[in-house]
């Protein structure tokens, strides 16, 4: 089964899309296991994409194959109208920073972001103004002499991206590149990385298994499982409209309640409860469904059309907001309640409650099976 990035596959007749990478019916096989099984996707110029799902999906094998790290068992591999899949690595218009940073420690940072311009045979002042002007892009002007073991992680993965950036490649592959630093510093690289692609505008193809980091960052997202495409689009898309159980739990958390199609816009729970829900994510549908909700987008309160009764299993306040697990007959039912108000009373374990939400909130996916 081929999966295509809807919202970049194929352009329009007449339309001036460029597509940097194109990968067609791509699989690769390691003896017994199928890394990655017959995926097509479209990347179009100037995005930052990712990469993203669980370790063992196969995004890393994808990424290799992309910067000529792998061979494909079958499938093509285009770089713009070029199909490179038979390339070496270093005859491909690609460059890659991976997590560890593989600086040459006895060199300076200048002579590590001047390193690949000079085997290209670019010299003196032209070399000169590439290297400070990368080392510029990425914030560390000022700092050529110093040596790798002189920097911190975060400067370090600074270098390494300059170094990947100083020959204007026309797909940059981020291979888990943050993994190594701290929260603090990771989520301050996230914009960072953000920032640097829209002022090069070079196509960045990110993997990562950090939902949070890849939406942060990418315009497009390709949510992988077990070596196949499971929902690719925009951030907002991927968490509001999820299509299957997986992207749904993947992406954030999310409450599944099960249900049966009962009418054009309404679906039964399993505790009889009638609830609304847009037309058109059941159009198309009947039988068995489970219907979704992300936990900030339910009311404590029973203020809007769908309401469950329950009673209040767990609380926990973590500062911005403060989570709980509520248990009805039609399940348990995280709601997620934002402290915007100091002065609010919070709800006790063994309150009652009636939560709430607007239909219009709901997305609906296959039943997810039993210990998925």
């Amino acid at each position: 089964m081929s999966a295509t990035v809807a919202s970049s596959a194929t352009a329009p007749a007449g339309s001036a899309t460029t597509f940097d990478i194109r990968l067609e019916n791509l699989s690769k096989r390691f003896d017994e296991v199928l890394a990655v099984d017959d995926i097509s996707l479209a990347i179009e110029r100037g995005h930052f994409f990712a990469l993203l799902g669980p370790s063992g999906c196969g995004k890393t094998t994808t990424l290799r194959m992309i910067g000529g790290f792998e061979e494909p068992t079958s499938g093509r591999i285009l770089l713009g109208d070029r199909d490179v899949g038979a390339l070496p690595s270093y005859k491909r218009d690609v460059n890659t920073v991976f997590q560890s940073y593989a600086l040459f420690p006895h060199l300076s940072i200048f002579e590590n972001v001047a390193f690949g311009l000079r085997r290209k045979g670019v010299k003196g002042e032209d070399l000169k103004r590439r290297a400070v002007d990368a080392l510029e892009l990425v914030g560390l002007a000022g700092m050529e002499r110093r040596k790798p073991r002189q920097l911190s992680g975060g400067q370090q993965q600074r270098v390494a991206l300059a170094r990947a950036l100083v020959n204007r490649p026309r797909v940059l592959l981020l291979d888990e590149p943050l993994g190594a630093l701290d929260l603090k510093l990771r989520k301050q690289m996230q914009l960072e990385l953000k920032r640097i692609q829209h002022e090069v505008g070079i196509t960045f193809i990110h993997v990562t298994h950090d939902q949070e980091e890849a939406m942060t960052m990418a315009d497009q997202i390709v949510v992988m499982n077990s070596g196949r495409i499971e929902q690719a689009g925009t951030p907002e898309e991927l968490y509001e409209h999820p299509t299957t159980a997986f992207v749904a739990g993947f992406l954030g958390v999310s409450n599944l309640l099960e249900g049966t199609v009962v009418g054009t816009d309404q679906v039964r729970l399993r505790d009889g409860t009638v609830v609304a829900v847009p037309a058109a994510v059941v159009s198309g549908r009947d039988g068995e469904i489970a219907i979704g909700i992300r936990p900030e987008k339910i009311l404590p309160n029973g203020r809007e059309r769908n309401q469950l009764n329950g009673n209040v299993a767990e609380s926990a306040y973590i500062g911005v907001s403060t989570q709980y697990i509520v248990d009805t007959p039609a399940g348990s039912v995280s709601v997620y309640v934002q402290n915007a108000d100091a002065a609010a009373k919070g709800h006790a374990v063994g309150d009652q409650l009636t939560i709430s939400w607007n239909p219009e909130c709901t997305f609906v996916v296959e039943r997810p099976e039993v210990g998925s």
